[in-house]
C-alpha cells in the first residue's frame, strides 16, 4: 500500500509529477502538502491531521494502519510552495524508444515483446548517423537484419513514422502503471502534445 502511486499537483493544481504514497504521508506530516479529495464534484484540500481525522469512517481496503489509528491512501496532493512546472527533457533510452513506437516495428509494423526488438539506426553509424531520437527506431529482428548496414531506401524498406524527439510532459507515465480515474481531471491526457506511444 505505501508504494501506491500518488499524484503531485503544484500549487497552481497542475500535475507534476507523481510519488509513493509513503512520500506523500512524508510530504503531508511535514506540512508541505495537502490531500486533494473529490466529494462529489467538488476539490477540497486536507492537511495531514484532517485528512487522518476524514480516514476513521472510511472502510475502504486502501488505508494504512498505524499502531494507533489508520489513515487512507491519498490518490492526489497539493504541494504548498511549488508553482514551477518543471521542464525536463525525456531520456534518450531503449525503453522509452519502445515506448515512443509502441513497441511495434517501424519497418513491418508488428507489435513485439521487447525480447524481439532492436534498436535501429535509420542512417546507419558507419555512415555517420548519429545515436538520436530523429535517427533511432524501434525494429523486429527480421527487419533490422534484412536492413543491415543501408538505409531504408537501399534496403527498399520504408519506415512507418519519421522518427522524433518525444516532448517531455508532466508525469511520462504512458505504460508504467493505470491512471487513477481521480487523476484524470488534473491529467487532461487530450491536452499532451505528443503522447509517448505515437
Amino acid at each position: 500500500m505505501l508504494n501506491s502511486s500518488v499524484l503531485i499537483l503544484n500549487r497552481l493544481w497542475q500535475a507534476v509529477n507523481w510519488c509513493t504514497a509513503r512520500r506523500a504521508f512524508n510530504l503531508l506530516y511535514c506540512g508541505h502538502a495537502y490531500v486533494v479529495h473529490k466529494n462529489k464534484d467538488d476539490f477540497y484540500t486536507l492537511d495531514f491531521f484532517e485528512w487522518k481525522e476524514h480516514s476513521q469512517a472510511y472502510h475502504g481496503s486502501d488505508v494504512v494502519h498505524t499502531v494507533s489509528f489508520k489513515i487512507r491512501v491519498p490518490k492526489v496532493i497539493l504541494l504548498l510552495l511549488f508553482e514551477k512546472v518543471p521542464m525536463k527533457e525525456v531520456k534518450f533510452t531503449r525503453h522509452n524508444v519502445f515506448e515512443r513506437d509502441g513497441y511495434l516495428c517501424q519497418y513491418c509494423g508488428g507489435k513485439f515483446d521487447p525480447s524481439y526488438l532492436n534498436l535501429d539506426h535509420v542512417i546507419p553509424r558507419e555512415r555517420g548517423g548519429k545515436t538520436t531520437w530523429e535517427n533511432v527506431v524501434c525494429s523486429c529482428i527480421r527487419c533490422n537484419s534484412k536492413k543491415g548496414n543501408r538505409t531504408p531506401q537501399e534496403a527498399g524498406m520504408k519506415l512507418l513514422k519519421k522518427p522524433k524527439k518525444p516532448k517531455w510532459r508532466p508525469l511520462f507515465i504512458a505504460g508504467k502503471f493505470p491512471i487513477d480515474e481521480s487523476w484524470e481531471k488534473f491529467l487532461d491526457i487530450n491536452s499532451w502534445e505528443v503522447n509517448i506511444t505515437e
